[in-house]
């Protein structure tokens, strides 16, 4: 007894097919799995870059707020320069009003002195009886 093999008789076009739709399944499940990997990486990239976002607000927050600080300090420093310039001058004016005092008093008291000279020797003179006084 001989067996025979079973015959298979299958088109052309239905190995093509079948080929076809095997192929399509495949295609589908890769879009999708390709699909589904894109969605969490954009989700992770979204989160990522709000983290990052909030962290730049924050820092932005205080590098503003240190600014501000800074600013009003200069501002006070500013203020204080203008206070001690207008200072400077008042000074720079009452020294001059002393000046012009400390010359006025060195003149009255080199008269003072000068005077105070003459009537020592004009005294010691007419103790000593150097000149002669009007009784010959």
């Amino acid at each position: 007894m001989t067996t025979n093999p079973p015959t298979l008789t299958y088109t052309l076009e239905e190995i093509l097919s079948r080929l076809d739709q095997k192929i399509e399944k495949q295609f589908t499940e890769v879009n999708q799995k390709v699909d589904r990997q894109f969605a969490e990486v954009n989700q992770k990239m979204d989160r990522q870059f709000a983290e990052v976002n909030q962290k730049m607000d924050r820092q932005f927050a205080e590098v503003n707020k240190k600014l501000e600080i800074i600013d009003g300090r200069l501002n006070k420093l500013e203020i204080g320069q203008a206070e001690l310039s207008g200072e400077i001058k008042t000074l720079e004016e009452k020294v001059i009003g002393i000046d012009k005092r400390l010359d006025n008093q060195e003149f009255i008291n080199r008269g003072v002195l000068v005077a105070v000279i003459i009537a020592l020797i004009s005294g010691v003179v007419k103790l000593f009886g150097f000149f002669p006084t009007g009784k010959i």
